[in-house]
């Protein structure tokens, strides 16, 4: 059945790209959008084709793969109100993706010649249109190992670049130092410590501009279509994701200054359960509100939508009505990845090699998962043991070296009938004996403190060998926030840092634990199984309380009204 234009008209009104326009604009646009749809399975466009169209899906789903080194690569995996096939129509260039339809699919399509003529005529519609592909092309540049196989990134941005700018004003005039030493070895004095000190200097200032751009991209606002998140680094010093899904978003609002207005950049605040995700200084403001607040409005939607199914679901079976079968969806080609990240190796594969849980910072017994602090951390709390135990080993050696050197002296030797040791060298092994006994405490008690995650809760864990034991634990669905922070040098060398979970008005902390980001993964995705599992108990329960009620008023609903019937005609 065809798609009537008021019904393009008020698709197009969900869609981010086409905020801003009047409705006389958008019923010209969707008098120009061609109806066309897909079987299951059908080719929409191959790679390497030439770009005639612009898509957006109006009912099904669409999978956007690449043929990459004889291997095919899911780039995306696309649903009702998403829309593709742009960037290959703007750049004039061929297609770099397949589509496929993942089941029956309706589409809107939008020929080149009208699509160029709309980006052109249109201003606010190239103004999203260029946040968009933006977003889209930045996303394939980067691979965020944290993201799961089916999540899809929708918007993704880097402060503007006069936030860069504005920082490279002190690299830009610290430039003057180099230039003066260097005025003075040529003019003043020609001493070998004045054009050291201008080298010196020129090549400070050039690494504090490079850092200061490496910091800058490194800081990222991302919305997928299940969470919203900031990722913030600054190199050798700290690093941080925060998140929180889509669900619990509360309002998106955005903040600009005077000059931000000027040059169209500003604060994007998305405010949820938790608090406050801050999106600062992003570049187009206003388009990147409308994108955030049209995929949480996606959510919600979805949500209510698999509601009412399973409602008529339940209700069916109250009725003895069969089920529809619906569709399966296709397989995902990157589900032979692992869902869960898994921690780098390094240090555990030698911690692996020692055969026992004792040493290792990540194992998994059953269903839980035990994290360890950092060997970093054993080293910090036992060095004076160690240097205290590496010191004796080499005063022995050099002790046996002495005891080599001299013939009439002996490790053992057997005087007038008696067996003796070298008193030196068995001064050194005695003392060695409470050092071994120390630095096996220090690692018990390194040992024994544990952050565990189980399908249920997490629980930290502090035991003294010998002695008392703290455990405080929270249930994965009182969690309210997750973040990790890697800070100082040493953290980004060695790969560890701290998660910090937030549960009701107090927070639990994973310190020193080694790949924060695996942890918070680990942790956020069970918890998230744990609420969508008792959430869907809870609302299971409800609706087949609800369904009853309504089998049982239909079943009675014919009885009911031939009972009133009979009453009515019975005579007065």
């Amino acid at each position: 059945m065809p798609i009537e234009i008021s019904q393009k008209v008020a698709f197009l009104k969900k869609i981010h790209l086409f905020r801003g326009l009047a409705d006389d604009e958008l019923t010209s646009i969707a008098q120009e959008m061609q109806d066309a749809s897909y079987p299951v399975g059908s080719v929409i466009f191959e790679q390497g084709k030439k770009a005639e169209s612009f898509y957006l899906i109006y009912e099904g789903n669409v999978r956007i793969t690449r043929k990459q080194e004889q291997k095919e690569i899911q780039l995306a995996r696309l649903v009702r109100n998403d829309y593709f096939g742009e960037m290959g129509v703007i750049a004039k260039r061929k297609r770099s993706a397949t589509a496929t339809a993942l089941t029956d699919t309706a589409l809107l399509v939008l020929s080149r010649e009208d699509f160029e003529k709309l980006y052109k005529n249109t201003p606010q519609l190239r103004l999203n249109f260029e946040l968009a592909i933006r977003s889209r092309q930045l996303a394939r540049k980067l691979q965020f190992k944290w993201l799961r196989p089916d999540e899809v990134i929708y918007f993704l941005a880097r402060k503007h670049p006069v936030v860069l700018y504005q920082k490279l004003i002190l690299p830009i005039l610290g430039i003057f130092v180099p230039i003066f030493f260097f005025y003075a070895w040529f003019s003043i004095a020609k001493f070998l410590i004045v054009a050291i000190a201008g080298w010196v200097s020129l090549l400070a200032v050039i690494l504090w501009g490079i850092w200061l751009v490496l910091d800058w991209e490194n800081d990222y606002y991302i919305v997928t279509d299940k969470r919203v998140v900031w990722l913030e680094k600054v190199i050798g010093i700290y690093d941080s994701r925060q998140e929180s899904p889509l669900s619990t978003v509360l309002s998106v609002g955005v903040e600009t200054s005077q000059l931000g207005r000027i040059l169209d950049y500003g604060d994007v605040i998305v405010r949820t359960w938790v608090g406050r995700i801050p999106f600062t200084h992003v570049s187009h403001p206003d388009q990147a509100r409308h994108m955030i607040e049209e995929y949480w409005e996606r959510t919600k939607e979805r949500a209510i939508g698999t509601e009412k199914e399973a409602m008529k679901d339940a209700i069916r079976r109250r009725l003895g009505i069969p089920i529809p079968q619906s569709p399966k969806p296709d397989t995902d080609l990157s589900s032979e990845k692992s869902a869960a990240p898994k921690p780098k190796k390094g240090t555990l594969n030698l911690l692996r090699m020692l055969g026992a849980d004792t040493l290792k910072l990540r194992y998994e017994a059953g269903d839980s998962v035990f994290y360890r602090k950092h060997w970093f951390v054993l080293i910090q709390q036992a060095w004076l043991p160690i240097a205290g135990i590496l010191a004796g080993i080499v005063l022995f050696g050099w002790r046996l070296i002495r005891l080599a050197r001299l013939p009439e002296e002996a490790l053992v030797q057997i005087k007038n009938g008696a067996l003796t040791v070298d008193a030196y060298s068995l001064v050194v092994l005695i003392s060695l004996v409470p050092l071994v006994g120390w630095l096996i405490y220090e690692i018990m008690d390194w040992s024994n403190d544990q952050y565990q995650v189980t399908p249920e809760q997490i629980i930290d864990l502090d035991r003294k060998p010998f002695g008392t034991q703290t455990r405080s634990a929270a249930q994965l669905e009182n969690i309210l926030g997750i973040e990790y922070r890697r800070i100082g040098i040493l953290g980004e060398i060695f790969n560890y840092g701290s998660v910090y979970i937030t549960v009701g008005g107090t927070k639990l902390v994973f310190e020193d634990v080694i790949d924060p980001a695996t942890v918070q993964s680990d942790i956020d995705r069970r918890r998230e199984a744990r609420r969508s599992k008792q959430e869907a108990a809870r609302v299971a329960a409800e609706r087949e309380r609800m369904a009853e009620w309504l089998a049982t008023y239909h079943l009675n609903a014919e009885s009911l009204r031939s009972e009133e019937e009979k009453k009515n005609q019975k005579p007065e």
